[in-house]
């Protein structure tokens, strides 16, 4: 049984992230009917110009579950089979046998053990995982580099598997959603943007909500500050930056009123059919790019919130900006908030990221609505 909301405890709490480091975070909380929205902090740290609620925001992985609800859609639309090869309907993006093998279902869950193309692609992160290994030389050399994804999809498929196709635990892979947007261009005949924009962004009602095709972010938003675990210091604002490196596995802009309005749609199966949903929700175990169990569906994202029973949705992070969007099961509470620093966290002696009081503060906020 999730908590009334209280609206000074909630402002309180936002009020706590910001005073624990972060500039800025701006959040929605829906209970039922009932709405309440707050935020805290700056958009900008030079001007001191305050976040505000209505900020459009790069909410980074977030997009994948948009994506996926379309490739859900052409399912539903008899044009795209979640069983079968991708190599059937790519065959030269995927060749050979693991194009035989690796099914659509296999990219939407992230059980294809194709390999994250961006250490490939951006030289300074090629450590990665080893963070202590990397720097953040490559974000500044490609703020403005037009990557076409057959390129980067090249790079993943090329690269070391990270796993036998379908095995569990599944790997984390922006790949995968690249895949996908190939093939709703195949099937559709439209980028996968405009086929996002037709198909599930525009019958939604987002107005806020967009898939870009430039650089520059429109209308308010806030600065995005990248500190890329204390190597940027003081942390440097990439919300001017080409989102061509994640195209529709990551690149969306949107706010949090959109993102709450999509997932509570999504859930009531207004986006796509009650089959179509149950298949996203079908769940099991994928390794995230921090190294953690995640319980993984179709562009869903399963967290059971101690107190606070089941919550579905997504989060994501781009250069600087981060976001997060959580529906219960039943479809009551909803939690939408984004935040525009990323990687606070330092390295001790050992590479490895350092607890900080954003960490708690931000676990604080989720709990207080989420939770008991």
């Amino acid at each position: 049984m999730t908590n009334p909301l209280d609206p000074a405890k909630l402002q309180d709490a936002l009020a706590a992230v910001h005073r624990a480091g972060m500039p800025g975070i701006f959040a929605e909380v829906r209970d039922g009917d009932e709405i309440w929205s707050g935020a805290a902090g700056v958009a900008d740290v030079d001007t001191g110009r305050s976040v505000t609620v209505d900020m459009r925001h790069r909410v980074g992985s977030v997009t994948k579950s948009f994506t996926a609800a379309a490739v859900l859609h052409q399912v539903e639309n008899g044009e795209i089979s979640l069983d079968t090869p991708i190599g059937h309907y790519l065959p030269r993006l995927v060749p050979g046998e693991r194009g035989a093998v690796i099914t659509v279902r296999m990219l939407l869950n992230h059980t294809s053990g194709l390999a994250e193309y961006l250490p490939h692609a951006y030289p300074s992160l090629a450590a990665f995982p080893a963070v202590a290994k990397t720097s953040p030389k490559s974000l500044d050399d490609n703020r403005f580099t037009r990557f076409h994804p057959t390129e980067l999809i090249a790079l993943g498929v090329s690269a070391p598997a990270t796993g036998a196709p379908g095995c569990r635990p599944g790997v984390y892979s922006n790949t995968n959603y690249l895949l996908l947007s190939q093939l709703l261009e195949l099937v559709t005949g439209l980028s996968a943007e405009k086929c996002i924009t037709r198909d599930i962004i525009e019958p939604a009602g987002l107005r806020d909500t967009e898939l870009p095709t430039g650089s520059e972010l429109t209308g308010p938003h806030s600065m995005h500050y990248e500190a890329w675990f204390g190597m940027i210091e003081p942390p440097r604002d990439y919300s001017v930056f080409d989102m061509s490196w994640v195209g529709p596995a990551a690149s969306l802009i949107s706010t949090v009123a959109d993102m709450n309005r999509f997932f509570g749609l999504l859930l009531d199966a207004e986006i796509v059919s009650r089959s179509s949903l149950a298949q996203m929700q079908r769940t099991g175990p994928v390794i995230s790019f921090e190294g953690k169990i995640i319980e993984y569906g179709l562009g869903l994202h399963k967290v059971t919130v101690p107190g606070g029973g089941t919550y579905w949705g997504h989060d994501g992070s781009a250069w600087g900006s981060g976001a997060m969007a959580m529906i219960s099961a039943d479809g009551n509470r909803q939690l939408s908030f984004a935040v525009n620093l990323q990687r606070w966290n330092t390295l001790d002696p050992q590479g490895r990221p350092q607890p900080h009081a954003i960490d708690a503060a931000l676990q604080g906020f989720t709990q207080l609505v989420l939770g008991d």
